[in-house]
């Protein structure tokens, strides 16, 4: 049982999506344990690959699918605080454009005889890119972390997850960085050796 003491002293870094999370004792899929509540806040203690070890209020410590879990909006800073860069689009956007122009210019080769079929599908071997414009919002898919990302032009969420937590990483993907946009202590630890699309829930405009 927690102390009033220990929960007033609990700051969450992060809150579990509308639908609830799937919980494991460990970062392995045959351990699985109490799933997590809607809304429930916890503390993001270290990621692991794609999975992430969470603390509740009551000491009681899984790990989840990090990259489902939603990011508590800290204090305002004094000053102006650059975006972080899961929340700043700007770096997807230019990497998403990089490998878009890439795939043109191959098939314009192909097109002006420059290159040979064989020479054009090497070319593009592995490579995998995602871009949905709809008026302001767009949907990318970030490759290094295995997710789609929602954005509406200031700021980018997780829409979807490709696959669940430990499964293998796709071919030639470097690997993902941490999420640390909660603001919390979050260590990495060594990444453990990807199941279909999951969508989670966007936040509202008051959540940015």
């Amino acid at each position: 049982m927690t102390s009033p003491g220990q929960a007033a002293d609990f700051r969450p870094t992060h809150i579990v999506p509308q639908d609830g999370l799937p919980a494991w004792e460990t970062p392995d899929l045959s351990r699985p344990t109490v799933p997590l509540d809607a809304f429930l806040p916890v503390r993001l203690l270290s990621r692991r690959g794609e999975w992430g070890e969470i603390l509740c209020a009551n000491g009681w410590s899984a790990w989840v699918d990090g990259r489902l879990l939603l990011a508590v909006p800290q204090p305002p800073p004094t000053g102006g605080r650059p975006l972080t860069r899961v929340e700043d689009p700007q770096p997807l956007l230019t990497r998403c454009a990089e490998e878009l122009e890439r795939y043109r210019r191959a098939v314009a080769d192909l097109a002006a005889g420059r290159t040979d079929p064989e020479s054009f599908r090497r070319s593009l071997r592995g490579l995998r890119v995602g871009v949905v414009v709809d008026g302001e919002s767009v949907w990318l898919y970030d490759e290094t972390a295995g997710r789609w990302m929602y954005g509406d032009g200031s700021r980018l969420a997780t829409y979807a997850v490709v696959a669940g937590p430990g499964a293998p990483p796709a071919p030639q993907a470097p690997p993902s960085e941490a999420d640390t946009e909660g603001g919390g202590d979050v260590r990495d630890v060594p990444h453990v050796p990807h199941e279909p699309t999951k969508i989670v829930d966007l936040p509202g405009p008051e959540a940015g």
